[in-house]
């Protein structure tokens, strides 16, 4: 005989769960994004607003006060501060992501070659990197640049970009000794898959989110870097207008007293290096997150 039971009382209401459109955001540098956003396209497009020459020289006008004329002011040879942050923030910014893109490049090849290679050879190239690491940066930059000759946008992002990749190709060669052995990976090696086609295809989208955080970081440092030379007299010549060498007019701005030549230009690229860094320590804890849920 088959009985029929029927649970009599309160039955639970089934719990509708919404997705919390708040919290998408919560501890996100929202407004560092904003910021970093409208410097970068202030400068991509700034040849849509501006009108003035950054490079005009208004000598009757020169190292005069911020107004309503010049909204920034003028440097010490009559150029409109306004028009020039917004001109070199763009070679700033390009120094910053053509030196990123090189020292990246040369950092995945050098770390996947190590992490491939027999014991010994990694040992010795793990070594290079680390007499390489124990030198500071500056100070190799400093001595390419010497050899190469007047600095221009180029020699200056290939000097930064070949002395910056050593912290990123360690990472590199730790996730590739880990990856190496994965049976796609030697299923590849098996069907005659090269160096090349194993890296980009099987090896680089299983560490590209290690090293984000390092990248982001080298364009801060890259910018940096610029700004310091070209303070120190070494970097760009004044005739191509960056943020650093505004600041290499500092000295004649100080005996002057026209602060707006240092402070402006430096609150624009503190202001950047601040959001990049900001943007850079989210996109690390991402990855600590998600690598510790696995």
């Amino acid at each position: 005989m088959n009985e029929r039971f029927e649970l009599v009382g309160i039955r639970p209401q089934p719990v509708l769960i919404l997705p919390d459109k708040a919290g998408r955001h919560q501890g996100r540098p929202v407004f560092s994004m904003a910021v970093l956003a409208v410097i970068v396209l202030g400068c991509l497009f700034c040849e849509l607003v501006i009108t003035r020459d950054p490079a005009y020289m208004d000598l009757q006008n020169s190292a005069a006060a911020p107004c309503r004329e010049f909204l920034f002011g003028t440097d010490s040879m009559g150029r409109d501060i306004f028009s020039m942050i917004w001109y070199g923030g763009r070679v700033s910014l390009l120094i910053g992501v053509l030196s990123t893109l090189i020292s990246t490049a040369i950092a995945i090849v050098f770390g996947a070659a190590s992490g491939c290679a027999p014991a010994w050879l990694d040992g010795l190239m793990m070594r290079l990197t680390e007499i390489l690491l124990s030198v500071p940066g500056l100070l190799v930059v400093v001595l390419l640049q010497a050899v190469l000759g007047k600095a221009n946008v180029l020699t200056l992002s290939l000097v930064i970009g070949i002395t910056s990749w050593t912290s990123i190709a360690k990472i590199v060669r730790t996730e590739v000794r880990q990856l190496r052995s994965s049976e796609y990976v030697v299923a590849s090696k098996c069907m005659g898959g090269g160096f090349f086609h194993i890296l980009w295809t099987h090896l680089a989208p299983n560490f590209v989110s290690s090293i984000m955080f390092m990248v982001v970081m080298n364009v801060r440092s890259a910018i940096a870097a610029e700004s310091t030379l070209s303070f120190m007299g070494i970097g760009l010549p004044l005739d191509i207008i960056s943020w650093g060498s505004m600041l290499s007019l500092a000295e004649r701005a100080l005996l002057t007293g026209a602060w707006w030549m240092i402070v402006i230009p430096g609150a624009f690229l503190v202001v950047t290096l601040l959001c990049i860094t900001s943007l850079g320590n989210d996109l690390r804890k991402n990855i600590n997150r998600k690598q510790s849920s696995l």
